[in-house]
């Protein structure tokens, strides 16, 4: 086993982390734990992280937006079961 020398700040933010886990798992948690949990979530791009990204032109604004969402609507029915 390795020893990693972290901040204070750090080591406090990781037993919060530990214990937001405990509460959540219902079960104890290790820093260790905690910290590879951490670095899993850090691997995993969640669908917010790529709001903004996409920038568009004024003409792709246009036609998404205006005439031709207009006209997929018309056609939208919705399914029966």
């Amino acid at each position: 086993m390795a020893t990693v020398k972290v901040s204070d700040q750090t080591y406090k933010r990781l037993n919060e982390l530990a214990g937001e886990l405990r509460s959540r798992l219902g079960r104890p948690v290790s820093v260790d734990e905690a910290l590879d949990f951490a670095l899993r979530q850090k691997r995993k791009p969640n669908l917010t992280d790529f709001g903004g990204t996409w920038s568009m032109t004024d003409e792709e604004e246009k036609r998404i937006f205006g005439d031709d969402l207009h006209r997929m609507w018309k056609r939208w029915k919705p399914q029966r079961e």
